[in-house]
């Protein structure tokens, strides 16, 4: 179900609960600034979720509320985990879904890993 992304944020979702080590997840990769887990319902061959640690709703307040270094350190990690799967050279895509019309489901800050097979166009109109 979509969610408001204006409204704040909500420390009882489920990446927070990840985030905590209440609910497992299949980590790919950590470090101070983010945390890459394997997606539960994958959309593609290699599909891998790229949280933030820090509490933000999504993109929008990232962008406004994150630190220089955490918003720097989020970035390379996105970019890490895309080097260490091997996706550079055949392509991969990035989504960030941010509120209800963009078809945002959780209400933690998350991107999307895309790559391992041809994705196709984005939006078939």
């Amino acid at each position: 179900m979509p969610i408001d992304a204006t409204q704040p944020y909500d420390s009882n979702n489920i990446f927070a609960k990840i985030l905590r080590g209440e609910i497992p997840a299949k980590a790919v990769y950590e470090d101070d600034f983010a945390l890459a887990f394997h997606d539960i319902a994958p959309q593609a061959a290699h599909h891998v979720l790229v949280i933030p640690k820090g509490a933000y709703v999504s993109w929008d307040d990232f962008s406004a509320r994150g630190s220089d270094a955490e918003i720097a350190g989020f970035v390379r990690a996105v970019g890490h985990v895309a080097r260490a799967a091997g996706l550079v050279g055949e392509g991969y895509r990035l989504l960030a879904n941010v509120g209800g019309h963009g078809g945002q489901e959780v209400p933690h800050l998350h991107v999307h890993v895309f790559g391992s097979e041809p994705l196709g166009p984005m939006l078939a109109r």
